[in-house]
């Protein structure tokens, strides 16, 4: 009976394990699995292998063969003419992958407007965001507009080709390696709203107009799912030329077969080496940004939309709390080899599925069920092994492993109050969060164990810091790690310390990458936020293993000044709140580069914080 309430409490708690990871991955704490998701979404879409695109798109490539024979850059004359012998073909929408924001010459302009009225066109705008950051009001979720991507304005393209033409913005989501990831369906500033470029010129060819609904868009007959900011995800067809591509040269040559472009969708765009409009895919480092606006078009012509919208979150949510409990529940049925066959046979059905429905156009995440699982299955079916077999003893170290990452002061605390959080403690305290940028980029280089060494020697160096200015690390997220001053219990110096420990922490860091090969160094960078204020301190975990944590807004203000502060040329970057507690005797106005205050807004805050940026000197 003792045995079965263990084994329900097992499964309880892995079930919890699970909530709280979905909770902190949709509160973007756990950011690093978003990037190995990337990696695997990649993988599958190569082993998925190249997918035939829709015949209604046509790309004409303004490539180097042309730019050589011009003898420089299109001049807007010349451009007009390609214009011109595009529409001639009759096709049934014309969209220009370029931004006309200047005025060029009256006869190239009138060139290039009159082309554009030739027949049905959409020409290409930008939307420009604060901070290079696409803004999402979360205040009014009520208005059906409020999930849309707000810019600061539109770059539009002169009137006189507007007149002529519809406008379509251009910009792409991509993640933090320049991947594109989905396509915005609409854009909004304060006044006005403007379909994205893909949207446009789909609308267009299909002669129907968009409407909104709560997480799809309908466009004549089909059903577009998008996420909350009306984006649909972008999955690749193949590597550059998948698409149909013909030569604009070709093109102004009559080489060029007539049946490509008439009532085909053609995307203008250029391909000249050094253009800069380019961007990395699965299947090729190198891919012209035309291309990836046309398979955006394409996809949403042809209806082929992988799923990524708030029913498959809800799938993800349920597989990452459910999974953990079922193998760990399956671990408790069999402790034998059985349990364990049976628990990595569901493991496999899981990725089975994933690739499954990937190819069936439904986008579920492969790593946030897995990352919620392994954790507690890991530590259940160590705990199940360690009676009756040797292997056990390996499980069972592991466990003591696992039970020794805690600060050497926390440690010392909990063995005089074994009931040391057992119950939540709301109380001030500074929050510092460290973090090495180009780290992910640079590992895909070097070896596992030369990435193993700097990581070792990084954590060593943070440990050593925050140890000597009495703080407790809270936890190392991979190149990364998370410091609390207030544990054991609040101190007066609290700030004082956490400020001091900052400052510390980027000289010590700088002085490291300085000290490493410059291959390395000159590829790696590091950054720091610190916050001060109320926390909810915490203990978490099961019967055999516990770990403190914090949150709270202070948690989250600090996460987000560390990006701040990278996104200012800053090495650190610190609330208001934390200067003023720790007082004028503190290391970060005594050396180093101080500036502030300044009103900063912080994503995920309705209100602007008040902040101050810190950068060391070569005498700090």
């Amino acid at each position: 009976m003792r045995r079965r309430l263990q084994n329900l409490v097992a499964v309880v708690l892995a079930g919890l394990w699970g909530a709280f990871i979905w909770s902190a991955h949709g509160r973007g704490h756990l950011e690093f699995l978003d990037r190995v998701q990337a990696a695997v979404t990649d993988f599958g879409t190569i082993l998925r292998g190249v997918k035939p695109p829709p015949d209604s798109v046509t790309i004409v490539e303004i490539d180097d063969a042309l730019v050589k024979q011009a003898g420089s850059s299109l001049t807007r004359l010349e451009l007009g003419h390609l214009v011109q012998a595009i529409a001639r073909l009759k096709p049934r929408v014309i969209a220009l992958d370029f931004l006309l924001l200047d005025k060029g010459s009256d006869e190239g302009d009138d060139a290039v407007a009159d082309a554009l009225g030739a027949g049905t066109s959409v020409i290409a705008a930008a939307a420009l965001f604060p901070e290079s950051r696409q803004s999402i009001d979360v205040e009014n979720r009520a208005d059906p507009i409020a999930g849309l991507p707000k810019a600061e304005r539109f770059l539009l393209p002169l009137k006189k080709f507007s007149e002529h033409a519809r406008i379509g913005i251009v910009n792409l989501g991509t993640d933090r390696t320049g991947t594109p990831r989905s396509m915005p369906m609409l854009f909004r500033t304060t006044d006005s709203v403007e379909m994205s470029l893909p949207l446009r010129v789909a609308a267009l060819a299909t002669g129907s107009h968009p409407t909104i609904e709560p997480h799809r868009l309908i466009l004549g007959q089909l059903s577009i799912p998008t996420d909350a900011d009306f984006a649909a995800p972008i999955v690749f067809y193949g590597p550059r030329r998948t698409i149909r591509t013909i030569s604009a040269r070709s093109l102004l040559a009559g080489e060029a077969d007539p049946e490509v472009i008439e009532n085909k969708i053609v995307v203008l765009g250029s391909t000249v080496t050094g253009g800069g409009d380019f961007f990395s895919t699965p299947f090729e480092p190198v891919m012209p940004g035309v291309e990836v606006v046309s398979t955006a078009i394409a996809q949403l012509v042809s209806g082929d939309i992988v799923r990524r919208d708030r029913t498959v979150r809800i799938v993800d949510g349920l597989a990452t709390v459910i999974l953990p409990m079922l193998l760990v529940g399956m671990l408790a049925w069999r402790r034998s080899t059985a349990g364990i066959l049976a628990a990595a046979a569901v493991g496999l059905g899981w990725v089975s599925a994933v690739w499954l429905a990937f190819s069936l156009g439904v986008w579920l995440d492969a790593v946030l069920p897995i990352a919620a699982t392994a954790p507690p299955v890991i530590l259940f079916g160590s705990l199940q092994l360690r009676s009756g077999r040797r292997q056990a003893q390996y499980f069972a170290m592991k466990s003591r492993l696992l039970g020794q990452f805690q600060a050497p002061d926390v440690q010392e605390w909990l063995t005089r109050n074994p009931r040391f959080l057992a119950e939540p403690v709301s109380q001030n305290a500074a929050i510092i969060f460290i973090d090495l940028s180009g780290f992910t980029s640079l590992s895909e280089g070097y070896g596992p164990h030369r990435v193993q060494e700097l990581l070792k020697d990084f954590h060593a160096l943070v440990d050593h810091e925050v140890v000597a200015s009495r703080g407790t690390v809270i936890g190392f997220q991979g190149d990364g790690a998370m410091i609390l001053f207030g544990l054991p219990e609040a101190a007066p110096d609290d700030a004082l310390r956490a400020a001091d420990c900052a400052v510390r922490l980027c000289v010590a860091t700088q002085q490291w990458l300085t000290s490493l090969p410059v291959l390395i160094a000159s590829k790696l960078g590091f950054k720091v936020g610190a916050h001060f204020g109320v926390i909810v301190a915490s203990r978490l975990g099961g019967e055999s293993h516990h770990h403190i944590t914090a949150t709270g807004d202070t948690v989250n203000v600090a996460s987000r000044l560390m990006e701040i502060a990278a996104h200012r040329g800053f090495q650190l970057a610190v609330g208001d709140e934390l200067l003023r507690a720790a007082g004028a005797d503190c290391a970060l106005l005594k050396t180093g580069t101080l500036s502030g205050p300044h009103e900063t807004p912080v994503r995920g805050r309705s209100a602007a914080l008040t902040t101050w940026f810190w950068k060391g000197t070569s005498e700090s």
